[in-house]
């Protein structure tokens, strides 16, 4: 999965109420380019360049998949709906909010529109307190100074005050840790490991993927599903109990909670579409020997998603052994994860109907999906 880049911004306001403009700043940039990992505190500084009411300054880090061109544009769209009109270049002046893309991560950009790192950094008190607050020891990826050192050399005399009260992470809302165990399930092609893996990242949960590739009868399946279905059914049900039971049981004291991009019980409803009667009846017995002492996640979450839809998303992943799997075969897995949902009491079940939303492309989307979970 593509990695995303951190950028470093720089808050500033100082016409209205500021502190208000600030948090609406860092609502929109939760909203619009990404995951916010941390905000500074919240400083007054005097006016700088111009004659004027002193400003609230602070800093943030967000990590987002956009690139620097149109998180820019998104940071520019996010003053104009605030109120902020730009004169022209050069002309200091008192806004409602200023935001400016100080890093990215390691990125030396130097365009007639946009200039990372910000030029004038160095300079400015307002812009370093709040980034050292952030990270001491980020680097300049020019200089390769420390945010420290270049705070400690700073001959801007302003004279910063830290205020007491501290703007909100709107990421800190989905209090996804209250869960030990996740699991995130549907049908092939649902998006269920790029969700999990999503929320592994932002939340800072262990994160669990079923190894299907690794299976060396899948391929096979599909090419002669009746000849090797009661092979891939074990082969399958061996690695998840494997695994479910080796990654559950080890601790992790760095990981607030765990994430899954499956549960084992989909091997009893795989199995049954599948297999022949005899052979279901004998893989029923046996899995249920094993899944009494596997442990149940404490929230299990199924992505309903469309058949059309699972089936471009199918072809545009483009797994050879799966471009053939038929809308019948689709539609049978899904009634049998709803058929299971339907009579289940051991945990808690959340069913989210995807098939209007894109939560890999759209953070909007994404966002919805993560409501629709904490709720």
């Amino acid at each position: 999965m593509e990695l995303p880049t951190t950028f470093y911004i720089a808050l500033g306001s100082n016409k209205g109420d500021k502190f208000n403009n600030l948090q609406e700043a860092v609502n929109a940039i939760h909203k619009d380019i990404g995951h916010i990992k941390s905000i500074s505190r919240v400083y007054t500084s005097p006016a700088f360049g111009f004659i004027g009411d002193d400003f609230l300054n602070a800093a943030l880090s967000v990590e987002s998949y956009l690139s620097p061109e149109n998180v820019l544009n998104l940071l520019l769209a996010i003053e104009k709906n605030m109120g902020r009109t730009r004169n022209q270049k050069g002309v200091y002046e008192a806004r409602p909010i200023d935001l400016d893309i100080i890093f990215a991560d390691d990125h030396i950009i130097d365009t007639d529109t946009l200039k990372i790192p910000h030029p004038e950094l160095e300079k400015r008190q307002f812009v370093l307190q709040p980034l050292n607050d952030l990270d001491s020891t980020l680097k300049h990826p020019k200089s390769e100074k420390h945010i420290s050192e270049l705070l400690k050399a700073c001959k801007d005399e302003s004279v910063l005050e830290p205020i007491n009260q501290w703007l909100k992470n709107p990421s800190k809302a989905y209090n996804l840790s209250k869960y030990s165990f996740i699991a995130i399930e549907g049908n092939i092609g649902a998006g269920k490991t790029s969700l999990a893996t999503q929320i592994a990242h932002d939340f800072n949960a262990k994160l669990i993927l079923e190894r299907f590739a690794d299976n060396p009868f899948l391929a096979k399946f599909y090419d002669d599903a009746k000849r090797y279905a009661f092979t891939l059914e074990m082969s399958f049900l061996a690695d998840r109990y494997q695994q479910i039971t080796d990654d559950l049981s080890q601790l992790d004291l760095f990981k607030d909670f765990i994430v899954s991009d499956y549960d084992v019980f989909k091997s009893l409803i795989f199995s049954k579409i599948t297999l022949q009667e005899d052979e279901f009846n004998l893989y029923r017995k046996l899995f249920y020997l094993m899944y009494k002492d596997l442990r149940k996640p404490d929230l299990y979450v199924y992505l309903h998603q469309s058949t059309e839809r699972l089936q471009q998303n199918i072809k545009q992943r483009g797994r050879d052994y799966e471009q053939n799997i038929a809308n019948e075969y689709l539609e049978k897995i899904n009634a049998g994860y709803l058929e299971f949902l339907k009579n289940q009491t051991d945990f808690n079940v959340k069913i989210i109907d995807i098939s209007n939303r894109d939560f890999v492309e759209n953070r909007a989307d994404y966002l919805w999906v993560l409501e629709e979970i904490c709720n």
